[in-house]
């Protein structure tokens, strides 16, 4: 069983929040994957499907962000689950908007959500950290995560999540470097080379009737 926990805050006031982006990413990998309906328990909201052939256990805590350890050390407690496989989704200002990064264990960076996770459950889970880039001064900050994505954001942001919901057998698989990579690609695709004319299109030359 994996444990995967998208992170935000409970209530339609909050759902297209910067900071919910990890319950957005949850909600795509739930309908790509066909999991179950979503049920209350572990005091938050969980889905079970399979990922590729990995048994998943989806959950997006209720219990606010400053408080997300207690849904997640439920969980993990009673599933008997070591830190290694859970898998935490959510915002990260320290990145640029868009941008994607997975690491395991290392400090919270800031992050209260996953500051509160470490204190139930230890350090060494695996976080992916969906960039919502940073408003310039940290003042901003908190107004910055509780406020809505623009309009026009969210077409990259439905190109991210529905990519990192594609690719989520590299990441649960071990392949995180390929993950990471596949998702950016999504997100940033390579320029179309220009389009050649057909052969014998190629417009009038010197000396031909077409001047």
């Amino acid at each position: 069983m994996h444990l995967l926990v998208g992170l935000g805050n409970p209530g339609a006031k909050y759902a297209q929040n910067r900071h919910n982006v990890g319950f957005m990413a949850l909600d795509v990998i739930a309908r790509r994957w066909s999991f179950g309906p979503w049920r209350q328990r572990f005091q938050g909201l969980t889905a079970e499907g399979r990922v590729g052939d990995a048994r998943v256990l989806a959950l997006k805590p209720s219990t606010f962000m400053n408080l997300s350890g207690q849904s997640v050390g439920a969980a993990v407690r009673f599933l008997k689950l070591d830190p290694a496989a859970v898998t935490v989704v959510h915002d990260e200002i320290d990145l640029a908007f868009c941008k994607l990064r997975v690491k395991t264990g290392g400090g919270h960076g800031g992050h209260n959500g996953i500051r509160d996770i470490a204190s139930h459950i230890g350090a060494d889970f695996r976080r992916v950290r969906l960039g919502v880039g940073h408003p310039g001064d940290k003042e901003k900050v908190h107004g910055h995560v509780l406020h809505d994505f623009a309009k026009a954001e969210m077409p990259d942001i439905e190109t991210m999540l529905d990519a990192v919901a594609d690719n989520l057998p590299l990441l649960l698989g071990g392949d995180e470097g390929a993950f990471m990579s596949k998702v950016a690609l999504a997100v940033n695709p390579p320029p179309k080379p220009p389009r050649k004319p057909p052969a014998g299109d190629r417009g009038p030359t010197e000396g031909s009737n077409g001047i």
